[in-house]
């Protein structure tokens, strides 16, 4: 068997910035003071996010729905287990978005009619979310787990397999796998919006609003600045007046009309998901060792109408477990 290809692919410096603010795992975090060439440059990656949009793939499928749902709940307590960054577990549910978004008509029916009509659909998707966290881990975690370490109930992949399950999803991407993700941008909207330095207490609870709203959100359609600043701002308060909101809205000269509609959005979404939070005593949150996200995740989906629905009574793959 010939060696598979070192996957390495060629990134450009945005990702960097992620390295300050972003630390969730290290109770002695340090935030970076956000300077004027700080601004310009988040002011820049908020003007590049455009270049990355990418037109939502059309697709009514109960299974597919279902299937990103499980995803998002295995990458959520796979991400704990191993310690990974927020940024991680978020990034790679851009990579299984995004897979299936940027596939050719062509190819995505060919899949599609594939996976409808056989077996596969469920360990093939199981498989793609193994995929997409491998290799977001290696590009934002210095320490990474070895392809067998990725258990997934019910299946034993092989790491060769994972390894062609990758090269699939790097393929399919072009070899783009530098994306900004909001926490990027969360000292810059704390310092924006209430002008002083980001408190470390404001910072983790935006943090954990993201990653507990992180199945509602369209992370495709979404763009990244624009789930950090909802976040920071449901953190500071998740009751804001509509005229608050917009006082804050117009602070950012480059978002129109469309952006500050899907910051609306968001907003409310992240203030169902704050209110949650706040409302679970802290006796019960305390009594876990590792936070398990998908629990708010899972009462505010019921609560909401979603950007991708779906009936978990009727998920094969949930009925499984």
């Amino acid at each position: 068997m010939e060696p598979l290809p070192n996957l390495l692919c060629k990134e450009d410096d945005s990702f960097l910035i992620e390295n300050c603010g972003d630390d969730d795992n290290d109770e002695n975090l340090q935030f970076c003071s956000v300077s004027e060439s700080d601004c310009e440059y988040i002011e820049m990656l908020i003007r590049s996010e455009s270049l990355h949009a990418t037109s939502r793939l059309k697709i009514d499928r109960s299974w597919l729905k279902c299937a990103r749902s499980d995803a998002v709940k295995w990458i959520l307590e796979t991400r704990a287990l191993f310690g990974y960054h927020y940024r991680t577990a978020y990034l790679s549910l851009i990579y299984f978005d995004r897979f299936f978004s940027r596939m050719t008509i062509a190819v995505s029916i060919y899949i599609y009619i594939w996976l409808e009509f056989s077996d596969g659909k469920y360990w093939a998707t199981r498989l793609l979310s193994v995929a997409c966290l491998s290799l977001a881990a290696k590009i934002e975690e210095s320490k990474v787990r070895l392809l067998h370490e990725y258990y997934v109930d019910g299946y034993n992949f092989q790491g060769n397999v994972v390894q062609k399950m990758e090269l699939l999803v790097l393929n399919i991407m072009e070899w783009k796998m530098s994306y900004a993700t909001p926490f990027a941008y969360l000292n810059y909207f704390a310092t924006k919006f209430w002008g002083e330095s980001p408190h470390k207490e404001l910072i983790i609870r935006a943090d954990e609003l993201i990653v507990a709203a992180i199945e509602e959100i369209n992370v495709v359609e979404t763009r990244p600045s624009i789930v950090a600043a909802s976040a920071v701002l449901a953190a500071y308060d998740h009751q804001l007046t509509k005229n608050v909101l917009e006082i804050k809205w117009n602070l950012i000269p480059s978002w129109g009309s469309l952006d500050k509609e899907h910051m609306s959005s968001c907003y409310s979404i992240l203030q169902e998901t704050a209110r949650l939070k706040s409302n679970t005593p802290k006796s019960i949150i305390s009594q876990n060792s590792v936070v398990d996200d998908s629990t708010i995740t899972s009462t505010v989906r019921a609560k909401r109408s979603l950007n991708f629905g779906g009936d978990d009574q009727h998920c094969p793959i949930r009925r499984r477990r």
